[in-house]
């Protein structure tokens, strides 16, 4: 059974459309808990739309499980994780001009400035993740890195628009995830995941971990947040 990596993003982004202090994101992460989470998950961007650092500092201090921190290469985000110290931290790309994370880290072709941020975290003792499309090449540069685990982007298999062209991208993950797993890596998913499509990903094999943001602070709206977490949890089983 995959472990279940909440992103709670979400709810800073509510409080954010308004600059007030509700709803507080560390609230939510000991909800989430509460719900069955593995994993607290934050995205601290360079345009702080949602997450803030007030936020990761708090959490570090209070979250019972991993805290899982997505930022880019970026010189600040790399100095801030190394200062608060998440247990884990995963680099994503990131623009400014997007909805949300669009694909994966383009490793192959980024390789000397990845290196460099792997090595200045795990110079600082942090476990890493790279968030990588489900591609043979970005797999290989990312093993060439020696970090601990990738993460697929499951974007392109949640956006599918038909069960045929679905079922054809769950492919590309089961192949790609086949590979992470020879190179003894730790497998991870995540992006667009849901309680309609959640459950094929969750049964590939040697899947590790899932980290779900979106779906379940929507759900949280209506059932309240320690359900939703715990619904997508029985899911993941």
């Amino acid at each position: 059974m995959p472990k279940l990596g909440v992103n709670i993003d979400h709810v800073a982004t509510v409080r954010q459309a308004r600059k007030t202090f509700e709803p507080d994101p560390v609230w939510a992460a000991m909800k989430a808990e509460l719900g069955g989470a593995d994993q607290i998950t934050v995205h601290l961007r360079e345009d702080r739309r949602h997450i803030q650092d007030r936020d990761l500092r708090l959490l570090k201090e209070t979250v019972h499980v991993k805290l899982n921190l997505e930022c880019a290469c970026e010189k600040e985000m790399l100095d801030i994780a190394c200062e608060v110290k998440p247990q884990r931290v995963c680099l994503v790309p990131e623009k400014r001009e997007e909805v949300t994370t669009e694909g994966g880290l383009d490793v192959a072709a980024n390789f000397d400035r990845v290196q460099s941020a792997v090595k200045q975290l795990h110079d600082a003792g942090i476990f890493v993740s790279l968030f990588i499309d489900p591609d043979a090449a970005q797999i290989e540069a990312s093993k060439s890195l020696a970090v601990e685990a990738v993460e697929l982007h499951t974007g392109t298999y949640a956006n599918a628009k038909s069960d045929q062209a679905q079922h054809s991208e769950l492919l590309v993950l089961q192949k790609a995830s086949e590979v992470v797993l020879t190179h003894d890596l730790l497998l991870h998913a995540g992006h667009g995941l849901n309680y309609q499509n959640v459950i094929p990903v969750a049964q590939i094999d040697g899947m590790e971990e899932l980290n779900i943001g979106h779906s379940i602070i929507a759900r949280s709206i209506f059932v309240g947040l320690e359900d939703a977490v715990a619904e997508m949890k029985a899911l993941c089983s």
